[in-house]
C-alpha cells in the first residue's frame, strides 16, 4: 500500500504541478500516511532560496500550490487506504529539496493492515 501511496503521489505531482519528485517513500505509522518527497526544487528554486526573500516566497507558492490540489491529494490517500483523511500538514526544505507530508486519518491503519 506504500508503494501504491508514492506511484500515486508522483502521478498528482506530474498531471498537477507538471514535474514529479525524483524520490518518494511512503510509510504508514498508526494513524498517519507520511510522505517524503525527494529532489522538488528546480535548479532556479534553489538559486533562489539563497536570499531569505526568495526562501519565503519559495515556501509561500510552493505551499499554495499542494494546497490548491488539497482535495485530489484527500482523495487520493481515500481511495488508496479506505480510510477519511482528517488533516493534513506539509512543509518542503529549501535546503535539501525535500517535501514532507502527512495525512492524518480517522482510524489506525497500521493496526488494520498488521491484523490482515
Amino acid at each position: 500500500m506504500e508503494a501504491e501511496i508514492s506511484k500515486a503521489l508522483t502521478q498528482w505531482e506530474k498531471e498537477f504541478l507538471g514535474r514529479g519528485s525524483v524520490l518518494v517513500k511512503t510509510d504508514i505509522l498508526r494513524d498517519m500516511v507520511i510522505v517524503v518527497l525527494q529532489g522538488i526544487l528546480t535548479p532556479a528554486e534553489y538559486t533562489l532560496s539563497q536570499t531569505p526573500e526568495g526562501l519565503v516566497s519559495i515556501k509561500k507558492i510552493r505551499a499554495d500550490l499542494v494546497e490548491a490540489g488539497r482535495d485530489q491529494l484527500d482523495e487520493i490517500i481515500v481511495n488508496l487506504t479506505g480510510e477519511k483523511v482528517l488533516s493534513f500538514h506539509t512543509d518542503i526544505s529549501t535546503r535539501s529539496g525535500e517535501r514532507i507530508m502527512l495525512f492524518k486519518l480517522a482510524a489506525d491503519l497500521e493496526s488494520k493492515l498488521i491484523i490482515k
